[in-house]
């Protein structure tokens, strides 16, 4: 009995392995569903998966970006300090369609609108991996972006240039490559400062000209943060921790200080903002300033010291106060 009892259990094995085996179309067990999953999953894919916390929440981000859409200016210069062309970005400010001091960098890159209204069709079209804008600009339209590829958004502009560039080296894998960037801009600043020496306790105050505004720049803005890095001092009209302020012609005395300078918004031929600058620059109210008088008032570049306000415009922002005021004598 013992002896037929193996032979029966022999029989049944074998006929076991043998269906097993003649069973070519059944579906595996959900056991070898889950071994086989578990194998894949252990399997490298060459892509290492991050997660990047942003503006938004958090995305998750596949291997280094390839194809990059940017919507903030300040994004496009992150991208080209780092040595990255993207595929797509917004015009710039001023230009056509790119600021000057980067035009000859992005030849070949797509045009997908400006900050306010970026295409999203066009977007779509250009098969990004990654897309970089800003929760001020684009917060309405991050969904549909986020449909596209994964997006990554700053909280703002202006004075959070070092932060945002930061973020954005984070999402193209490329945060060691930031910092050295980051290193280069912090040298050049102390290469500044030590230059100027004692001309840094100047007080420097800031404005902008539109076609009938004039407005006055605190310290929380691209300029106002890049002259506070730099160790300078502002009039006390000037030196809080805010935005701007537009100003009426009566208080003009509050653009007074050691050194004036100022950029007048002209857009596409339009020469309005020049205008009012000349004419604030002519009232008698401005003749008693000390900062007139004194012959150091200095229209500068927009482009540079306001518009675009990315890593590139910064370090162009340091050389230009470096050589005005080493020319200047108190």
């Amino acid at each position: 009995m013992i002896r037929k009892g193996k032979i029966w259990m022999s029989l049944a094995l074998i006929m076991t392995v043998l269906a097993t085996g003649c069973g070519g179309g059944s579906q595996p067990s959900v056991q070898q569903q889950q071994t086989a999953q578990a194998e894949s999953a252990a399997q490298p894919t060459g892509e290492e998966t991050r997660i990047v916390p942003h503006a938004m929440g958090e995305t998750v981000i596949p291997g280094t970006p390839q194809r990059i859409v940017v919507l903030t200016t300040q994004g496009t210069e992150s991208l080209l300090a780092l040595g990255i062309k993207p595929v797509g970005a917004v015009k710039s400010w001023i230009g056509d369609p790119w600021f000057d001091h980067i035009k000859d960098q992005m030849d070949g890159v797509e045009v997908i609108g400006d900050e306010v209204q970026p295409n999203v069709e066009l977007i779509a079209s250009l098969k990004p991996d990654l897309i970089l804008g800003t929760k001020v600009r684009q917060e309405k339209i991050y969904s549909q972006l986020s449909a596209i590829a994964p997006t990554v958004f700053t909280e703002n502009l202006g004075d959070s240039m070092i932060d945002n560039f930061s973020l954005y080296a984070k999402a193209l894998n490329r945060e060691e490559d930031g910092k050295k960037v980051l290193e280069e801009f912090e040298k050049t600043i102390a290469e500044a400062k030590n230059k100027l020496g004692d001309k840094t306790k100047l007080e420097i105050s800031l404005a902008r000209f539109q076609a009938g505004k004039v407005r006055v720049y605190y310290k929380n803005n691209f300029a106002g943060v890049i002259l506070e890095k730099m160790g300078f001092a502002r009039p006390e009209a000037q030196n809080k921790d805010e935005f701007t302020k537009d100003l009426a012609k009566e208080q003009m005395a509050e653009l007074d200080g050691d050194i004036f300078f100022y950029f007048a918004s002209d857009r596409e031929g339009d020469n309005g903002a020049t205008k009012t600058a000349q004419e604030w620059l002519d009232d008698p109210l401005a003749r008693n300033l000390k900062v007139k008088k004194n012959g150091h008032v200095y229209q500068v570049n927009e482009a540079i010291w306001n518009s675009a306000g990315g890593i590139i415009a910064a370090e162009l922002l340091v050389k230009d106060i470096e050589k005005i005021v080493s020319e200047v004598q108190p």
